[in-house]
């Protein structure tokens, strides 16, 4: 086909009413409109979506049917919408790559088979994956660096990668605004969410299951936290399950931070092998309010290495441990940590309540116990500050720690997270469903 004959092809296809039809808005009829037709059945249409993006400008859309066998890289890109017609998704059988761009919007897009990572982002800002799956993948299901920001919303699913769900480094971030369904980070043969030097945020409906020490992976936890990265875990769209995961629910090291926190709904760490929350290394944990930390061979919290841990509210710590655990908890504080609990319930665990070791302290006033191996256990370097009626010569029952002072527990002022706007990703969602419609 000559030069002249493309240009007639792609008129046709513009013109087209029989296949296509765009709706008689004034946004839609100022928009450009590519369309991939990657089964090759319309000769209209570009056969590849990287066939289509040397023709792409700024604010086109890019809409795709098939399956598309094709890996597709976006250098210097901005404001592309690329995906399947709304309600509809398209497949990729290879990699999806965004570098060096900026306000990229992918819709409906099913990223599976890669030999390397599924989506992969750097240096890249305001890219929103929207309902979207990056699944099936040798390397991690989602990869974002060098300062990128990413947001998945509505729905998605990272599941059964390699080499883990999602990881984020190099200062960059991950929101997940999971409005219109669950976000789902489960079966990777690595940790769920990895970040070094990066934050990840949910706001609700989030479920990070089963993931396992992987071939490709020195890790096996639902969030594996280091090189102080930041963590949120916010209930506002719907629960969260953290639940199966090999090695542990969340592992924090190296000055890292995760809260949990309640905007109506209840996060569960049940079953995480040995420990719910493991933070270690100068690092710190925070649930305030609805948190059930359950199930785990060993301690629903452990705390190491000049950590803190502060729970504030209803949150239940219950039946963790087992018998073959000498060091068995509900909480274990070791080796100059610190734990400030708030109200909540310790019940049902094997071996104490709390148990603190090596120059480590506990804090707490309004906590249900019940059901455990004694309230607290220290050994003869730590101590505990409480509301119980404790005295040097008659301890409480169960109560094996010294008290060493009377002049009862620090107050602590520690406010919850506040949910950030979010409006504008709604309103990116909207349009894209306004717009990308096939009639």
């Amino acid at each position: 086909m000559n030069a002249s004959h493309k240009l007639f092809a792609r008129a046709l296809q513009l013109l087209s009413v029989g296949a296509l039809v765009l709706l008689a808005s004034p946004a839609k009829s100022q928009a450009q409109f590519l369309f991939v037709d990657c089964s090759g059945m319309n000769p209209y249409a570009y056969p590849s979506i990287t066939a289509a993006l040397p023709n792409a400008g700024p604010g086109a859309f890019v809409l795709v049917t098939g399956v598309c066998n094709e890996s597709v890289s976006l250098w210097g890109q901005t404001g592309l919408n690329i995906g399947a017609f709304y309600g509809q998704t398209a497949t990729i059988n290879g990699n999806f790559s965004i570098n060096n761009s900026q306000n990229i919007f992918l819709y409906g897009l099913i990223v599976t088979n890669s030999p390397r990572d599924g989506i992969s982002v750097g240096s890249s800002r305001g890219i929103i994956l929207d309902t979207c799956s990056s699944s099936g993948n040798a390397g991690l299901g989602l990869a974002v660096n060098s300062m990128s920001d990413v947001a998945i919303q509505a729905s998605g699913t990272f599941d059964n990668n390699g080499r883990g769900g999602i990881s984020e480094a190099e200062s960059s971030q991950v929101r997940v605004w999971a409005w219109a369904g669950l976000v789902d980070i489960s079966n990777n043969g690595g940790p769920g969410i990895w970040a070094s030097q990066g934050s990840f945020w949910t706001y609700g409906h989030t479920t990070i299951a089963n993931n396992t020490f992987g071939a490709g992976s020195n890790s096996g936890y639902g969030f594996d936290l280091r090189g102080a990265a930041r963590a949120q875990v916010g209930t506002v769209f719907g629960p969260n399950f953290i639940t199966g995961n090999q090695q542990g629910g969340a592992w924090l090291q190296e000055n890292s931070e995760i809260s949990f926190w309640n905007a109506g709904y209840t996060t569960t760490i049940q079953g995480n092998g040995p420990v719910g929350v493991l933070a270690g290394f100068g690092s710190q944990v925070t649930f305030f309010s609805s948190s059930l930390i359950t199930g785990h061979s060993s301690a629903g919290v452990d705390l190491y290495a000049s950590s803190q841990a502060y729970l504030f509210g209803a949150n239940t710590v219950q039946g963790n441990g087992s018998s073959t655990d000498v060091r068995s908890a509900g909480i274990r504080v070791d080796g100059n940590s610190e734990a400030f609990l708030r109200g909540g319930q310790v019940s049902g665990n094997i071996g104490p309540g709390m148990l603190v070791l090596v120059n480590s302290s506990a804090d707490f006033s309004g906590v249900s116990f019940s059901g455990n191996s004694g309230v607290i256990s220290c050994d003869s370097s730590s101590t505990m500050v409480s509301d119980l009626a404790v005295s040097h010569s008659t301890p409480a029952a169960g109560v094996s720690c010294r008290t060493p002072h009377a002049l009862g527990g620090r107050q602590i002022t520690k406010t919850q997270p506040v949910v950030p706007e979010w409006s504008a990703y709604k309103a990116q969602h909207d349009r894209y469903a306004k717009l990308a419609v096939k009639h």
